[in-house]
């Protein structure tokens, strides 16, 4: 059994690729809830796609919205909680899978967050080296400054930072592999002097800092928390301080998806620029810089996503079929996501309102090369 597409998603991509049921139950099952059961039935075996699924999974992500999946959405923002308990499951859930698996498709330094590409061959390994450079002038980083992370993954940008920057970093993050990873490295590369890897939650960031940085963390913290983590924020910076805040976002106050928050991330939510500005706007922080990076995390989950391809027997005999046919559709979602432009990817730089140490124009944050025509073209030819 095929499934069709309307005349406005074949215009929208004339080449779509077949997405074939298994039966006619399993067609019941996706129109009765498309989202959660699209991506489950594919997981399992029983929806599969003849082509690219990416060009497919756009096409999907222009069928008009659903009741069943805004109710679904409400429930899950009504169970999955972040307090501090739960913010440790679903973190668990997804970052402590293996450290290993996400070895396989993302670079040697594992930053699995947007990349930035300043040119057309640009590769994963350069782009993500100038994202962290990127992040590192947004923030005027000096030497001997003192700088605290809020969810520092395998801890790339925090061992970054105090290598390149000299600067000293305290990172949080309450993922058990990751901190493990980090402090592993930190060791390799003799900079435990300079970095130290906290496995805690946010909440509890103590200390005073000259800038604050959470790369990616934002998203799953839950909107409920927001209040909580502009406090921590001011504790941590207060008024003299900056900071910068890198997370996934949406132009609308519209549902995450509840495939990916019930089978990926628990506890995910998704803010538009505005309610991220709920994190800001209490302690009277000034917003010094916004970015939107939405096509540069497409095509850094286009590379993931092939080197996924190439490790899929791999994941699919230690994880099992169904956990690698997730992960393949997430991922291929996710690109879909950025591209269509239902998901976005914001760079907010703030300071205190007494903050001295901030430059006057924005020169610093991109050279020469990363302005050559010829790479203008090609970051309008990726939109």
């Amino acid at each position: 059994m095929e499934l069709g597409f309307s005349p406005k998603q074949m215009s929208l991509c004339p080449t779509l690729p077949v997405v074939r049921l298994k039966d006619r139950e399993t067609l019941i099952a996706v129109l009765l809830n498309p989202e959660m059961n699209f991506g489950d039935l594919y997981s399992q075996g029983d929806i599969d796609v003849e082509g690219d699924l990416v060009k497919a999974l756009e096409a999907l992500y222009h069928a008009p919205d659903r009741l069943i999946t805004r109710l679904i959405s409400r429930w899950l923002g009504w169970m999955q909680s972040c307090g501090l308990s739960a913010a440790r499951k679903n973190i668990h859930h997804h970052y402590d899978i293996s450290t290993d698996f996400y070895k396989l498709w993302l670079d040697p330094k594992l930053v699995y967050t947007c990349a930035y590409f300043p040119g057309e061959n640009t590769t994963l390994e350069q782009a993500q080296k100038a994202k962290l450079d990127l992040v590192c002038r947004k923030l005027w980083l000096q030497p001997g400054e003192t700088v605290v992370e809020a969810g520092c993954g395998w801890g790339a940008l925090s061992l970054h930072m105090a290598r390149e920057y000299g600067v000293r970093v305290k990172a949080f993050n309450i993922s058990h592999e990751q901190i493990a990873f980090a402090r592993e490295q930190a060791k390799r590369e003799g900079l435990e002097s300079r970095v130290e890897f906290i496995e805690d939650d946010y909440r509890n960031i103590a200390a005073h800092y000259d800038a604050f940085v959470s790369v990616g963390m934002l998203e799953h913290i839950g909107r409920e928390h927001y209040q909580e983590l502009g406090n921590v924020i001011h504790r941590s910076i207060g008024d003299t301080g900056r900071g910068l805040l890198h997370f996934i976002g949406k132009s609308q106050p519209q549902p995450f998806s509840v495939w990916i928050r019930k089978r990926i991330f628990p506890g995910a939510y998704i803010p538009t620029l505005r309610e991220a500005m709920d994190v800001l706007e209490p302690h009277d922080f000034s917003v010094l810089d916004v970015e939107n990076l939405r096509m540069h995390y497409a095509r850094t989950i286009e590379f993931w996503l092939q080197r996924y391809e190439r490790h899929f027997d791999q994941v699919a005999e230690r994880f099992g079929l169904t956990f690698a046919r997730m992960w393949r559709l997430y991922l291929a979602g996710s690109i879909a996501g950025f591209r269509v432009g239902t998901l976005q990817l914001f760079q907010l730089l703030f300071a205190g309102r007494s903050c001295k140490s901030q430059p006057l124009t924005r020169a610093h944050l991109y050279n020469a090369n990363e302005q050559d025509s010829q790479d203008v073209q090609w970051i309008r030819a990726m939109s």
